[in-house]
Formats: C-alpha cells, structure tokens, sequence
C-alpha cells in the first residue's frame, strides 16, 4: 500500500445526478458499476464467499461505517481497497430491507488525507454528515444530499477540522482518531476513539474524547466522556464509537477495542455535565478480535427505540482476493433487567431476513436420549437457517452439531449449559445450592475445533457467552450458517459468531446430542436461505 498522501485517487469518480430518477439512469451505464458487478460475478464459485450475509464487490473490506437511514433506504457505508488504490476509501450499499443489498460507486475518496479511515453518519432534515478519520490529517467531515448520497464534498475547504498534532507542537490530551457525531440543541458533538494510562500497568485502557461545536468547523474539546467504565479490560482502546439513545431514556456506545473486538456500553448520559455515567457492559466478541473474530461496529437509531448494528468480521484463512465480510445487520434493545438487577439486552436479526427462505423441513416433538449422537435426516446445507425450541429438563449440556461430514471428520459445535455460567454471591445470603443455581447465567458456546481439516485455516478458542434464561423458559436457537460464517441468536438476548471453513464437501449435516439425561426438541424448523443479491 502507498504511504504518499496528498494525491488523487487512482479510482475513476464520477459527478452524478441528484434526483432518484435521473440516478438510476447514470449508474446503468456507469463504467464503475460495470465493473464493480463483474467482479461479484467472478466469486460465484468461491465455496466460502457467503450469499447472504454481505460481502464487498472487489478486493478486501474492514470497518463498517456510517450506517444510516435517508430517503427510503438504508446506507452502509465500509472501508474498500480498490485494487488499483488499495488506500481505504468509503465503499458504499444500499438497502430498503436491511437484507437485500445493491452495490454503489465509491463515496469517498482519500484526498489531501491518506486514506479515508473509519467514521459515523448523522442524518438531518435536508442531508447526511459523514465525519470519519483522514489519516495523517485528523477528522474530516463530508456532506451530501442527493437521492442516494452519491456526492460527497468535503467541508473546511478539505481540511481536517479536528488536527492529528496541535499548531504548535504541544502534546494533545486526546486523540485524534475514528469519531462519531450527534446533534443536542444548537450544537454537534463528537467522540473520538482511543485510549489514556492506566498508570498501576503502564499499559492503556479504553477512552473516547468528547469535542463539541456550533458549525462543524471548529471544534473544542471538552474532556474524556466516558464515566463509571470498571467492566471493560486493560488494554482495551474505544475505537469506531457510536452513541446512540436506546430504551425509553437510556443510551448505549458502541465500539471496537483492537484487542477484544465488539463491546457496548450501557448508561445514562447526563447532559448538564456531557458525561456518559456506565451501568452495565455487553461484548459482541468472546475472545480476541483475530482470528475468525467480530470486528468493530456500525450502528444507526431503529425502530421502537431501538438500535439497528452491524459488524464486519475478520478471517481465519486468506481467500482468493477477499477475506473480511459483514455480520447480520442485528436488532439492539433494552429487554429490562435480571432478577440480580442486571441490565439486559434483547438482540436479534434485524430486517427482513425470512424474506431469504426456500425450502422447509419441520420436525416437532423429539426426544433426545442421553448421550447418543443423532442424525437430523433431510436436514443439511452450508446457507441455511436454523429455529429450535428444546426443553433441555435436567441435560448437563446439550449439543447442536453443524456441517457435519458423514463419518464426523469435520463439525462445528453449538453447546449449551444450563445455570453453568458466573454467579453474583453478593445478592445473597447462605450457601443454598437452589439460590446459588438461579442466580447463576447459563451459557452457550461455539466451538470450531474440528470445523475443518485444511491446515491454513487458523484455529480459534471457543466462543463462550454467558446468557440469562429465566426459570422454566426453553433453549430458543436461532442459527444462521452461509458458507464461512455461523452466527447463533439465543433467546433473543445473546448472539456469538465466528468464521468457518470446511474443507470436505460433505461437510453438511446437523446433528443433535443431550448429554448426561434426555432433553426434548419442542420444534426445528430448516430452511434454505437465497442469495443476497440480484442477478
């Protein structure tokens, strides 16, 4: 990759149309789109390109970025390596169902910064600012207004409007790195990704740095945002932040640390002291962030006070001229609290996903013997969906079983353990087994251990999430399987994904395992998942 900055893009950028209508037209004949959609086509024999979860046309992706909602249809935007400029630029998308996905020119372009790093998007009445991270210069802000947000002009006569290094050579008590923005009042604020000492460590732990301005030129900044933070980890660092309301009165900060991956914090904003005061801590990821790992976040308001988030996703095997891809745009919201008073998320897929079924295999009342393997007949597939509803009675553990080779050369396992999880003793007094029990998560695990026999596929310990289950409430899964991604939804209120690649083309079979005592599965249903996109 170049280290010149201060050039033009080697991409061809083109001046569109402002309406719908007349858009629509140019880009039917746009050299670009042309070439952009040729591309796609050339990855349809990939047997680990997934077809609906959404993958970039040509060349490599990272960070999702401003995602948002304008006239009509949903934006994702994403940082891009053309292949003739592998510096980063805003790739872009649109959606009207948050599942169906339309490829679109480059909408930004890096120039006088290096690269156009990550960034958030802040719809207002009559346009959309994006303000993201130009590096080597600072945080840069672009505006459109057009139909479907194909023209961008940068502000401050293409400068940064918050520096990378101060005027005079004085050492900045910030950083300078990927902001989001909101509007309070009269005024925009910003966060700014990154990090301050932890002094007893001499490492760093997770910051964002809060900056505050009338006409998006000139910005000052206030003061580290981030109050009552004891949950995230000691080199952790707050990049790609979005800060959003959520809930009747509540806000969330989404972020990535480059250690962790995917995190959220959840509190109150108190908007006399601009400070954003911590109750509770969510993690997309449970593990590190590579390999096969979520990766960092782009989130936009939804509907009923919630929020709509998606990742992208980091490989653990390189592909023939991609590697990185997007998660499931994904439904955040506030379901209440647990009965040891702790904050809980609902998440669950967002948009209109069931629009992608196909073929459907039911299967209602089995019981599940303990500790024998069994076979789900007629159900297989590598883009599939999964929905079961299994009473798991007194099972130590039961065992969902994915891309099954025949002889078991290659699976990935789904387990869940039933009240296994931490337990909060503080809540309690005694050393009753029964209250120790309830007051205990259970958990859920993703285990890719024997997911593929290729030696360049690089191992990844188990994922393992804790998820609250109230008493007498059934295992709800929700596993989606496309290719080399798995992602499972459980109850509603956690989510793991991580990245697969099997290597046996009969790697395809579902099985099932209720060790120790039998469970029962209440009902399955299968299906088939289409494409993403239009032919």
């Amino acid at each position: 990759m170049s280290k010149s900055s201060n050039r033009e893009s080697l991409v061809p950028k083109y001046k569109f149309p402002e309406l719908y209508t007349d858009q629509i037209v140019s880009l039917q004949k746009n050299p670009l789109m042309k070439r952009l959609k040729n591309s796609r086509k050339s990855y349809d024999n990939d047997p680990h390109r997934p077809i609906y979860h959404y993958v970039n046309p040509e060349n490599t992706l990272n960070d999702p970025n401003g995602l948002c909602f304008w006239k009509g249809f949903w934006h994702l935007f994403y940082q891009a390596y053309p292949p003739e400029d592998p510096r980063q630029h805003w790739g872009h998308a649109i959606s009207k169902d948050l599942v169906h996905w339309e490829d679109l020119p480059y909408a930004i372009y890096p120039n006088p910064e290096e690269a156009c790093f990550s960034g958030a998007t802040l719809v207002e009445e009559d346009r959309v600012i994006a303000m993201y991270h130009g590096t080597k210069v600072g945080n840069m802000i672009a505006i459109s207004n057009d139909d479907l947000l194909l023209n961008w002009d940068k502000i401050n006569s293409q400068k940064p409007v918050i520096k990378i290094n101060s005027d005079d050579g004085t050492v900045l008590p910030y950083r300078v790195f990927d902001p989001c923005i909101w509007k309070k009042g009269d005024f925009y604020y910003s966060l700014s990704g990154g990090t301050l000492p932890h002094i007893p460590t001499g490492r760093r732990k997770r910051s964002n740095f809060l900056f505050k301005s009338k006409d998006l030129i000139k910005w000052d900044y206030l003061h580290p945002f981030v109050e009552g933070d004891n949950f995230t980890k000691i080199g952790d660092d707050g990049a790609c932040p979005y800060f959003w309301p959520i809930g009747e009165d509540r806000y969330i900060l989404y972020f990535f640390s480059h250690m962790s991956g995917g995190q959220a914090l959840l509190g109150d904003y108190d908007k006399q002291r601009d400070k954003f005061i911590v109750t509770s801590h969510h993690e997309f990821n449970f593990g590190a962030a590579h390999p096969g790992g979520v990766h960092a976040p782009s989130s936009s308001p939804y509907q009923n006070n919630k929020n709509v988030v998606i990742f992208n996703m980091n490989n653990s095997k390189d592909t023939r001229g991609w590697n990185q891809i997007m998660t499931l745009p994904r439904e955040i919201g506030i379901e209440g609290k647990d009965k040891i008073n702790r904050d809980i998320l609902s998440i669950k897929p967002a948009g209109n996903i069931e629009s992608l079924r196909s073929k459907h295999v039911s299967i209602k009342s089995l019981e599940i013997i303990p500790n024998q393997e069994v076979l789900l007949e007629n159900i297989s597939g590598n883009s599939i969906e999964i929905n079961m509803e299994v009473n798991v009675d007194k099972s130590p553990m039961f065992e969902l079983r994915i891309l099954r080779s025949e002889n078991s050369e290659e699976f990935t396992k789904i387990s869940f353990y039933k009240n296994r999880g931490f337990r909060d003793w503080e809540k309690y007094d005694g050393w009753e087994v029964n209250k120790r029990l309830n007051a205990s998560d259970s958990i859920v695990s993703i285990d890719t251990s024997y997911s593929s026999s290729d030696p360049n596929v690089l191992s990844r310990p188990p994922e393992s999430a804790p998820v609250y289950i109230k008493e007498n409430e059934n295992l709800f899964l929700r596993v989606f399987i496309d290719k080399s991604v798995v992602e499972v939804f459980v109850n509603e209120r956690q989510c793991l994904a991580t990245r697969i690649y099997p290597s046996k083309k009969d790697s395809l079979g579902v099985s099932v395992l209720s060790q120790g005592a039998k469970s029962e599965i209440i009902s399955l249903d299968a299906y088939d998942m289409d494409s993403i996109y239009d032919d």
